[in-house]
Order: structure tokens, then C-alpha cells, then sequence
């Protein structure tokens, strides 16, 4: 990808017995770009030391990529929601730092907090 891509980041999006969330994101049209945001994100100390790092991206040359990071079936929750909202060529991450709680199937709903709250500010910011 050439030049700066574009990219969005919300640091503190919701809090559930212990484990915060965030979501990050920005313009990529590689499985390398996408590769290279999330290394890049990981390398930034507060984002290091989170427990999971759940993504996806619908590639316009390459269709749909995915990683849970642990998170089971958290990226398919955020690929859907791409393909509902026509997004192509964004990589959407939802981070999570684990409170000691499992939070059963109440995860799942805050993956999709995390990936609204980006799809909304991502299209403002269009």
C-alpha cells in the first residue's frame, strides 16, 4: 500500500467485568497490509499486553481474510458485519483484554459494540 493509509482507532470502547475493549482499524488492500497493522498495533506497549486481537478484512483482489487470535469466533462476527456493510478493503480489529471472567456469549455482543462503534466513526470520518 502506498502512501499513508487511512486509519481510525477507539481506545476504550466498553468495559465488562474486568475486560476492556478497543477497536482499530484502517485501509488495506493485502493480506500484508493487514498483517502489518496488526504488528504494528501489537508493538505499541498498551496493545501488547492485550489478551486477543480478533480481525478481518474482505480483500476487493483476494476475498475474505480472517484470525480469531484465540477469541473463537470472534472474527466471524466482525467479517459478517463487513459484509452486511459493503466495507471492502478495511481491516477492522477488535482487541480485548481479559478481566480474569469468561464473559460466555456476552463477548460476542461486544464484538459487534466494538466493530458498530468503527463502522460509525469510520463513515463519518469518510
Amino acid at each position: 500500500m502506498s502512501g499513508p493509509a487511512r486509519k481510525l482507532q477507539i481506545e476504550d470502547v466498553l468495559r465488562d467485568r474486568g475486560s476492556r475493549y478497543a477497536v482499530s482499524g484502517r485501509a488495506a488492500t493485502s493480506r500484508a497490509d493487514c498483517t502489518a497493522f496488526i504488528n504494528d498495533l501489537k508493538r505499541v506497549r498498551k496493545f501488547a499486553k492485550a489478551t486477543h486481537h480478533s480481525w478481518a478484512c474482505i480483500l476487493s483482489e483476494g476475498g475474505p481474510l480472517k484470525d480469531d487470535d484465540g477469541e473463537s469466533g470472534a472474527a466471524a462476527v466482525i467479517l459478517r458485519m463487513l459484509e452486511r456493510e459493503g466495507l471492502n478493503d478495511v481491516v477492522v480489529v477488535v482487541t480485548r483484554w481479559y478481566g480474569g471472567v469468561h464473559l460466555g456469549g456476552d463477548r460476542f455482543a461486544h464484538v459487534v459494540t466494538c466493530t458498530r462503534a468503527f463502522l460509525e466513526d469510520w463513515r463519518k470520518s469518510a
